[in-house]
């Protein structure tokens, strides 16, 4: 038979089918999954050390040139080592000096990230368990001129059908919006917000079947949606827009879900730029997590979310998809939202009524790279696509 390789993820159950010694398993099992670790910016006194280190527990460290000969003060590094190299290495810093203790923490704070099971979170009435399976979240716009579905649910009877509709074929939660937020939208009041989704939202929770979402970057508008019945908050701009967001939703104990966005809907698409695509989006969202806990609110209460064309050309929406993994390092669960985007109709070169097959692709990939909830219109289809995607990945 072919010698074959295995996925490093999997060396554990590999060894136990081999019928290796339990101690043995705990003893290697540590050195078959390798990580690649960036740090940004690290003085080059510090970060030779490091590469030092390094070196001599058997991993290796790349950092530029200029760490070298010194003609650089600070310098990124690549850390590529197992996981019993890694420990080693922290446990060297903690010894060192030039802020390496704090840099090994931060490493170890990562790696758990990465690596943890997130514990479960309650949202309205619902305990949502990740790793079991995917959430789905149906989008309902109430508004005129959304890029999909705008003016199709903007009564109350259409809303509530459409809402009816998207949970008895499993969706999950039914996140509403009364504001567009489509490349170069233009913004409207928060009263004409406030009309267009409170009577929705009334109505909808008095049936006490849906976990609501109010996707909104207003304060007064989340105070009045949660005064209505909505059990979260899904804020695009992170806590950016309106910095009493994050108080309304202390005070209510909510979740919220925190997006990452470069500009605002009405500029973003003009010529998006990154030096750096995920470690932006990552300090980003950070970022929204510190604001979030200043204002008391639990790192166990948030979702983040990359946001899918906010700010992003169809190549970058693409890495995004294919590193999502990367996310993980915050600790909490990842939503994202690629239901009929843009880049999906760049890539197929199809209209936006016709990219339903498109979205599964995105929607299985994403969920394989560590998505736990997906925000779509399709909910019949995406939930068939994550159901099939979680049998497939969703190991006991």
């Amino acid at each position: 038979m072919i010698p074959r390789v295995i996925d490093p993820s999997l060396a554990k159950e590999e060894m136990r089918l081999i019928g290796c010694d339990p101690a043995g398993i705990r003893l290697m099992s540590p050195k078959a999954q390798q990580f690649v670790i960036k740090l940004d910016k690290i003085r080059v006194i510090a970060a030779n050390i490091i590469k030092q280190e390094m070196l001599s527990f058997g991993g290796e460290a790349a950092t530029g040139y200029g760490a070298i000969d010194h003609s650089a003060k600070t310098t990124d590094i690549l850390l590529i080592g197992n996981q019993k190299q890694l420990a080693l290495l922290v446990k060297k810093m903690r010894a060192q000096q030039f802020g390496l203790p704090v840099l090994a923490s931060q490493i170890t704070e990562a790696l758990t990230n990465y690596e943890k099971v997130l514990p479960k979170l309650r949202i309205g009435e619902k305990t949502f368990t990740f790793g079991r399976r995917t959430y789905i979240m149906g989008i309902l716009n109430v508004t005129p001129d959304s890029f999909s579905d705008g003016g199709k649910f903007n009564n109350i009877d259409a809303a509530l059908e459409q809402a009816e509709q998207m949970l008895e074929v499993g969706a999950d939660i039914i996140d509403i919006g009364g504001e567009s937020t489509r490349p170069g939208a233009k913004p409207v009041s928060a009263t004409e917000e406030i009309q267009r989704v409170i009577p929705i939202i009334k109505k909808l929770a008095r049936t006490g079947r849906a976990v609501i979402s109010i996707d909104t970057r207003r304060a007064v508008v989340a105070q009045a949606a949660l005064a209505a019945g909505a059990d979260m908050i899904n804020d695009i701009s992170g806590l950016r827009h309106d910095r009493k967001m994050a108080g309304v939703i202390a005070r209510h104990k909510v979740p919220v879900c925190l997006m990452h966005i470069q500009g605002t809907p009405r500029n973003m698409q003009t010529k998006p730029a990154y030096h750096d695509l995920m470690g932006e989006i990552i300090s980003y969202l950070e970022e929204s997590i510190a604001i979030a806990g200043n204002a008391g609110i639990l790192h166990g209460k948030i979702i983040v979310d990359p946001g899918i064309g906010f700010g992003k050309t169809a190549q970058h929406n693409l890495e995004i998809f294919r590193r999502l993994k990367e996310l993980r390092v915050l600790g909490c669960p990842v939503l994202i939202g690629p239901s009929r985007k843009a880049t999906i109709g760049q890539v197929l070169d199809l209209p936006v009524t016709e990219r339903v097959e498109g979205t599964a692709a995105a929607v299985a990939l994403s969920i394989a790279n560590g998505a736990e909830i997906v925000r779509v219109h399709d909910v019949k289809e995406m939930v068939r696509v994550a159901r099939m995607t979680d049998a497939i990945i969703r190991r006991k």
